[in-house]
């Protein structure tokens, strides 16, 4: 990019995109600065296990130069799903349906904080300005972008970039959309040390995911690191359930008891992650943004990952949000002006997202059938 000065740029979240375009923007010598509310890398646990697809979040990795150092960590073996009956599922039986990692398409399993410490590593001492709140951005008439911080100072850039997540304060500079309810939640509770603690559910989730669907109503149980695995129970319900059941979320007696009268019927391995998990429920509600999500270009403002694309979790939220940050740097460094640049990420961008958005929808269906399968 030719400038007489060099692009004052700014990503406001330190999630797994907004830290992939600010490292490949770095290694290509460029200066960043990453604002994040989060008062430390460690604040607050990051999630499960992500798969990583070859031609999205493998390849933004690669753009990053660290694609060696993704493998070192990854699990090649978590890329397994099983599928098992709600009613005969047992620690001794054959699943319906089982797929092993793929030698075609391999798409290793990482723990998201171990992909998102990978990048903060990589990047420059100082990128990322910790404990700082973003209330607004606005645009300026000169085609610069003012960035409004929850202390009350301001400070002006030539992009900011809104990689804030699902309640982004960067979209409204851009659009009006806002998430609606899926109609789906998780309840998402977890295991420690499961191979020594809880061999049966171990045995039955074996080295990658399972999932067993029924009616309005599913289970999910998947390997992370350290023999800890996490479990999803996925629910067709209002947003409000437990208002409208009487539960108190910090009740967490109530809340299994509730889950096990849901689950009634199901096979008791299946009911014992419902029993017998160590860690609390915590009520997930699933959001997404209108498909399609699109906008008229603004300069010196735009936006990657959930903050412009919104989808079901279903295995293609982060991996977008890596290529989307890869992308962009990529345009910012071969641009010709910063606001070509973002003119050409978004002409890419938007159209893979309304595909992808689609495809997570019925990704979402089919996770969480209304009737029985």
């Amino acid at each position: 990019m030719n400038s007489a000065r060099e692009p004052r740029i700014a990503i406001v979240g330190a999630g797994l995109g907004g830290l992939t375009c600010a490292r490949v923007l770095q290694r290509h010598g460029r200066s960043v600065t990453v604002f994040e509310r989060e008062a430390s890398a460690d604040a607050r646990p990051q999630g499960g296990t992500l798969d990583l697809h070859a031609d999205t979040g493998q390849a933004a990795l690669c753009s990053a130069g660290l694609l060696d150092r993704f493998h070192a960590l990854a699990r090649p073996e978590g890329d397994e799903w099983r599928v098992l009956d709600f009613a005969t599922a047992a620690a001794t039986a054959a699943p319906v349906a089982q797929q092993g990692p793929s030698t075609a398409d391999p798409r290793p399993e990482i723990d998201r904080g171990q992909l998102r410490g990978l990048l903060l590593d990589s990047l420059t001492e100082g990128t990322v300005r910790w404990d700082r709140t973003v209330s607004a951005v606005t645009p300026l008439a000169d085609g610069t972008c003012r960035l409004l911080l929850g202390d009350g100072t301001a400070e002006d850039f030539d992009l900011v970039v809104g990689a804030d997540g699902a309640w982004s304060r960067v979209r409204p500079a851009l659009s009006h959309a806002a998430p609606g309810y899926t109609g789906v939640t998780f309840v998402e509770t977890g295991f420690d040390h499961c191979d020594t603690r809880h061999p049966d559910l171990a045995r039955l989730v074996g080295n990658g995911s399972m999932l067993v669907k029924g009616a309005g109503r599913s289970l999910v149980a998947q390997r992370n690191s350290n023999g800890h695995i996490r479990a999803y129970i996925a629910l067709r319900v209002p947003e409000d359930w437990h208002v409208a059941a009487g539960i108190d979320l910090d009740d967490q007696q109530a809340v299994r008891t509730y889950l096990l009268r849901m689950f009634d019927g199901w096979d008791e391995s299946l009911r014992y992650i419902l029993r017998s998990s160590d860690n609390g429920f915590i009520s997930r509600p699933l959001f997404v943004l209108p498909a399609p999500h699109t906008w008229e270009h603004v300069p010196g403002v735009t936006l990657l990952g959930d903050a412009a694309h919104l989808m079901p979790p279903v295995g293609l939220g982060a991996n977008l949000a890596m290529l989307d940050g890869s992308d962009l740097a990529h345009a910012l460094v071969t641009g010709s002006s910063v606001d070509d640049a973002v003119r050409a990420y978004e002409s890419i961008m938007l159209p893979r997202s309304i595909e992808a958005a689609t495809g997570s929808a019925q990704g979402l269906d089919h996770l969480v059938p209304a009737t029985a399968p």
